[in-house]
Formats: C-alpha cells, structure tokens, sequence
C-alpha cells in the first residue's frame, strides 16, 4: 500500500463485477486506488455487487462510498458527478470501465437492437460521464479520465459492434484530450487483450458452449508473451500509474495491456 493517488477522490464506473472465479477490471482498479490513497466511488448499476467491493475496500481500512446508476440514462451520469462533488468537493479521476459484448455478431445477423444495447453500454454511457464530469475538472485546473478500450478496437474479430463501439472509445479519447489538454486534464484510454476475468471467462465459456478449462487454454496460447493471458491486476496497475502525477506529461495515450497481441502483424 502506498500514497499515489493521496488526498484524490476517483470515480470508477463498473466497479462490481459478474460472478466468478477471479476478479473483474472494476473491483480490481477500485481496490487498488483505494490501497494508494484515493477515496473512490463506486458505481454500478448491480448495487449488491459493488457493496461487495465496498467491503473489501473496507476489510482493508481505505474509504469508499457506492451509489447505484444506469450509464446509459444522462440524469443517472449527472447526479453521479453531482453526488461526487456534494460529498468530496472535488473529483480528480474518473475510469469508465462498463462494457459489454454478448449477443454480438457478423454484420447481417446483427439486430439493430443488439446494436443499440452494445453501443448504449460501451460508447454513449462514456459520452454522458465525461459531459458531466469535464465542467468540474475544468474549473479545478486538473483531472484524469481514463476510458476502458479493447484491443478488439485495433485487431481483427467477428464482434462487429462490439469493435465498432470500442474504435469509437478510442476516437473519443483523442477527441477529448486534445480538447482539454490546456485545462489541464489528461485523457487516457487502455486496450486490455485477453485476461482470465469473470466477464471474460464465464461470460464467453457459457456463450460458445465450452468448458472455462479448454478456454484458457486457448486464450493462453494466442499471448505472445510468456506465461499466457493477464489479469485483471495488470489493467488496473495500468490505470493507476494513468492516474498518477507519474503520468503529469500523459495525455491521449492508446495503452495497450495485452502481452503483446494487438502488436502481431501476419
């Protein structure tokens, strides 16, 4: 445990998780701002699954608080920001971390509704929480946003929207940061590649219909780097050191964590 993040206040949008057996990019990252020093706010629209996290946070005697929204409406992104302020007086990072990709698939047997569910959770939630919280970082002189891509956004895949919708994560963020850079707020994005997480392993083993085991194997074996897929751990040393003043001279960085996958060409 450390001070990185001391005397910050962090917002982090997904901070449960699904059910299984290893740890989400949420409640990894919340934890771990909280270990350096942050008070961190946590928000998910599955209230029970960021109590847990909350409990953690609290066996290990750092301060957090929950609250319960729905990304995907603008009033809920409002009164995150509204609540943060109300109690802190200031937020100093945001993660926007909600993602998902079930019911993906090729083009002409994509529902538009499937499409609009995808884009909603991954791109127009991310829309609606910078719109809110760039006013207060403005009028602070500071801040970090750091945006949760995909190297899907970079590399080939049958996830048409889900691709799409994570190009446009990235678009934003260069968008943003270039917009903010002379208020002084750094906009980051990172692009995890394959990591054993719940999202990740139960999520994708129940949708193909194959055991968790034949899985990770098979993620472990398309890393070129040794030891086969990440964590969630290693997203969330990512975004610290994103959040940091480590990364003062950082801004629209495209950060890959994924033991090399997105660099393969051939």
């Amino acid at each position: 445990m450390g001070d990185r993040l001391k005397d910050k206040v962090a917002i982090v949008i997904g901070a449960g998780q699904q059910s299984g057996d290893t740890i989400g990019n949420g409640r990894a990252i919340s934890i771990l701002f909280a270990r350096e020093g942050a008070k961190v706010m946590l928000v998910d629209q599955n209230i029970d699954s960021a109590q847990e996290t909350k409990l953690m946070i609290d066996k290990e005697g750092k301060e957090s608080i929950t609250f319960k929204a729905n990304i995907v409406k603008e009033e809920d992104c409002r009164q995150i920001v509204e609540k943060c302020v109300d109690l802190y007086g200031q937020v100093d990072i945001l993660v926007n971390n909600v993602g998902i990709g079930e019911g993906d698939k090729s083009l002409v047997n994509l529902s538009e509704d499937i499409w609009d569910k995808i884009f909603n959770a991954n791109l127009k939630g991310m829309f609606f929480t910078c719109k809110y919280i760039l006013p207060v970082m403005e009028k602070q002189g500071n801040g970090s946003i750091i945006n949760i891509s995909s190297i899907a956004a970079v590399c080939a895949t049958p996830l048409v929207a889900y691709k799409i919708s994570k190009s446009g994560v990235n678009s934003l963020t260069h968008q943003l940061a270039m917009k903010y850079a002379k208020k002084g707020i750094r906009i980051n994005a990172i692009m995890p590649g394959y990591l054993n997480t719940p999202m990740a392993i139960e999520g994708i083993s129940r949708a193909r219909g194959i055991s968790k085991e034949d899985l990770i194997k098979e993620r472990d074996s398309l890393v070129p780097l040794k030891g086969g897929m990440g964590n969630a751990w290693d997203t969330a040393y990512a975004a610290l050191f994103l959040a940091s003043d480590e990364a003062k001279f950082i801004t629209s960085v495209i950060l890959p964590v994924d033991g090399g996958q997105s660099a393969r060409i051939g």
